[in-house]
């Protein structure tokens, strides 16, 4: 089977990822360009996967060509990076265009486009909501003509021995989906996968594991059983562990269909987020002390740049050279190019003190506000610059990066 949006510098040819989660035990599968790749760990090892588990075949052309006309390929702007991520997804409503796919298929995302397989079409996308640690996200493409439903399963009748078919967009090729045959050879895995591009990381219970060989690409793909019915969500590959050379790792659709549907009934939570957030493109410290110092104190070493940053953010912990005089509010410790932050003229070392109309004591209190946002949303944005001056300009939210 298969740098940011730079507003002050020249940029190189736009990339394109192909994500796939790896691991020295397991690895998780979306196609992010030309290999961003999540690193992953077991724990909670089961039963000795080296054992031969009983397998029931599986016709390969005929689950096929009942799950092909479901899956669309997905592609996610990632403006921000310059760059574009390459996944997969299946319909599970086509009356309402309603796509299931992996969470970090989107993560950095702008905007989303799906490409029905059958058409080669391309759709804008809307992300109705996702969430991150279960690593689902739920789009939306109205008015895409002749779009199928793929028939869902039930993912808690599988058994180890199962036969199973992965189908995806191996390598962000686009196109037929490539297959990969196997079957369940473990249930209720628990994996941890980290990303060695982003730096994300996120910990996955209640896996299915198969023998199916998911690859770069696949992320969000449908794994489906002998009926033509999908049991999961392809996720994951690497090493299984116990014995087992390769392991692949799907999200059991049954955990997928429940969390899609708290994200359409309109229940944010926790770990769900609905729509995309708002983007003012200004770095904070992960801090909730209302002294700019304090703040300050407790990023990590380094110098931030005087300019605006054009590259990736994740991670970014840099200190400002100097810091506003100011006694409370949001130190920011870099500012992203081509972001309203950016062109409201913020620098590293300023002092955000007010939003909209609200007071800011804190980098947190500013995080959790923006949270609460939507892009198009705005107002009057007060701070306080490293030389001592009060500014205020209107800015208005941008959209993502999601995740």
């Amino acid at each position: 089977m298969h740098e940011f949006d730079n507003a002050c510098a020249r940029l190189p040819p736009r990339r394109q990822r192909v994500l796939l989660i790896y691991s020295a035990v397991a690895l998780l599968a979306a196609t992010l360009g030309v290999g961003a790749t999540l690193a992953v760990r077991l724990f909670g090892i089961g039963p000795d996967a080296s054992q031969p588990a009983p397998v029931v075949t599986l016709n390969d052309e005929a689950v096929y060509s009942k799950v092909e006309p479901g899956v669309v390929d997905v592609s996610a702007d990632l403006q921000y990076l310059d760059e574009t991520a390459e996944g997969t997804g299946f319909v599970f409503n086509a009356g309402d265009g309603l796509v299931l796919t992996n969470n970090h298929v989107i993560d950095g995302a702008t905007s989303v486009t799906i490409t029905p397989v059958l058409t080669g079409k391309s759709y804008p996308a809307t992300v109705i909501g996702y969430d991150l640690p279960d690593d689902i996200a739920v789009l939306q493409a109205k008015g895409v003509p002749g779009l199928k439903a793929v028939a869902m399963g039930d993912s808690a009748s599988l058994s180890i021995g199962t036969a199973v078919l992965a189908l995806g967009n191996e390598a962000g090729q686009g196109g037929p989906p490539t297959i990969a045959p196997g079957f369940i050879s473990e249930l209720g895995r628990s994996i941890v996968a980290s990303d060695e591009s982003s730096g994300l990381t996120e910990t996955l219970h209640g896996m299915l594991q198969t023998s199916a060989d998911i690859r770069p690409g696949d992320s969000g793909g449908p794994l489906a059983n002998s009926s033509g019915q999908v049991v999961g969500m392809d996720t994951a590959a690497g090493d299984g562990g116990s014995g087992a050379s390769y392991a692949g790792y799907a999200i059991p659709i049954d955990t997928a269909v429940s969390i899609a549907r708290q994200i359409l009934g309109g229940h944010p939570g926790p770990s769900i987020h609905m729509g995309m957030p708002a983007f003012l493109g200004a770095l904070l410290p992960d801090s909730t002390s209302t002294s700019p110092r304090r703040q300050d104190s407790d990023t990590s070493d380094g110098t931030s740049p005087s300019s605006c940053l054009a590259g990736d953010p994740s991670g970014y912990r840099s200190r400002p050279a100097s810091i506003a005089p100011a006694t409370s509010g949001a130190l920011v410790v870099g500012v992203v190019c081509g972001t309203p932050a950016a062109n409201a003229g913020l620098m590293a070392g300023d002092v955000i003190t007010g939003f909209g109309g609200r007071t800011i004591t804190s980098a947190a209190g500013l995080s959790a506000m923006l949270g609460r946002d939507r892009p198009g949303g705005g107002g009057v944005l007060t701070w306080i610059s490293t030389g001592g001056m009060e500014h205020a300009a209107i800015v208005t939210l941008a959209i993502g990066p999601a995740g």
